[in-house]
């Protein structure tokens, strides 16, 4: 398999929840949940391993921001598909200026 695409791969596999295992818990919301919890395990168990309290807070904090990034992007994408009337209007209107 070519390098770029298992890559790709993995990263649908682990953060799109309609590719990855989490696909079969029926709500959003409670997959977003699993989602976070996941990523917060991962934080404190990684820190826990290396040892140091001061990796566990910067890794908890870098996983935070990670996991609201890639949640931030999924509801622009969901939003942009399923509703693309909320992006109508943004920007300069027809004239070249702001309302």
């Amino acid at each position: 398999m070519n390098p770029l695409k298992a890559v790709v791969y993995a990263w649908e596999f682990v953060f799109n929840h309609e590719v990855s295992p989490l696909r079969n818990i029926p709500d959003v919301a409670i997959r977003h949940y699993v989602l976070q919890i996941l990523g917060f395990m991962w934080a404190i168990s990684s820190s826990i391993a290396i040892g140091s309290y001061t990796f566990f807070a910067a890794s908890l904090i870098g996983h935070t921001v990670l996991i609201a990034a890639a949640a931030i992007t999924v509801i622009t994408w969901t939003a942009a598909s399923k509703k693309p009337s909320l992006f109508t209007g943004l920007g300069r209107k027809a004239g070249g200026e702001h309302e």
